[in-house]
Parts: structure tokens; sequence; C-alpha cells
């Protein structure tokens, strides 16, 4: 069987020289690092460099990620002030079709005043020829178209008369 006082006893012993402990310790740390150390350098296999190339390639992802951003910002940039230039020219001609449109609707108008004017003038002529038919009697337009008749036959002598003489 175990006796639990040599256990005790073991302990004891080493907690009663600490210094002895430390000192083992130590040696046992040097020595492993030591060996990592000759390890390392016999097989050429360090993670520095390997830590260090890691770096350079996330630095320069980085720096080419930062120059696709940047060519992205700047041809955002001109497309954006390519839409302002075409806004800008949109609304200019929208300004000119609006004045276009209010001078056509001044023009209109007048124009529909003037023919409002024209059809009073016209409605008045209207009434006037309508009440001067009415008064003159009818038999005047067929003593005209004798007249006429009569004249021609006049010309028509003398020109004989003219023509013999």
């Amino acid at each position: 069987m175990i006796d639990l006082n040599d256990t005790k006893s073991g302990l004891s012993r080493i907690s009663s020289q600490p210094i002895a402990l430390a000192a083992a310790i130590l040696v046992a740390l040097v020595a492993g690092g030591g060996s990592i150390a000759l390890w390392r350098g016999y097989t050429g296999n360090s993670p520095e460099p390997d830590r260090v190339v890691a770096v350079r390639q996330l630095q320069a992802r980085t720096a080419q990620a930062s120059e696709q951003l940047e060519e992205t910002t700047k041809g955002l940039e001109a497309t954006q002030q390519e839409s302002i230039d075409q806004l800008q020219v949109v609304q200019d001609q929208l300004q000119t079709v609006r004045r276009l449109l209010a001078a056509q609707q001044t023009e209109t108008k007048r124009l529909s005043e003037q023919v409002g004017s024209l059809t009073g003038a016209i409605d008045g002529l209207r009434q006037s020829f309508a009440s001067a038919q009415a008064s003159e009697p009818s038999s005047p337009p067929s003593v005209r178209k004798s007249s006429v008749k009569k004249k021609r036959s006049a010309v028509s002598q003398r020109k004989r008369g003219n023509s013999r003489g």
C-alpha cells in the first residue's frame, strides 16, 4: 500500500528547496528553446520569413484593392459629372420649352380674340346685308341684268359704227 506520509514527504521536500526547483525549470526552458533554435537553423524552416512574406502579400493585396477602389471612385465621379451635365442640359431645354409654350399660349389667346372680333364683325355685316336685302325690292336685280345687256349692245353698235366710218 501507499503510505500517505511518503507522498507528503516528497512534496515537502520539493517545496523546501524552491531555488533548486526554479533552476531545474530554467534549465529545461533553456534546453527547449535552444533545441528549437537548432532545429530551425538546421532545417532552414523559420516561421518569421513566412510571416513577413504573408504580411507583404497582404500589403500588396491591400494596395491593389486601394488602387482599384480609387479607379472605381474616379470612374463614378466622371459618370456623376456627366449625369449632372446631362441633367443641366435637360433643365435648360425644359425652360426653353416652357418659354416657348407660354409664348404660344399668348399667341393663341391673341389669335382667339382676333377670331372672336372678326366673327362679331362678320355677324354685323350679315345682319346689315340681310336688312339691306329685306328693304330693297326684288326686281332691281333683273333691271341690272337688262341694263348690262343694253350697255353691251350699245358698245357693240359703237364698234360697228367706228369700223364703218
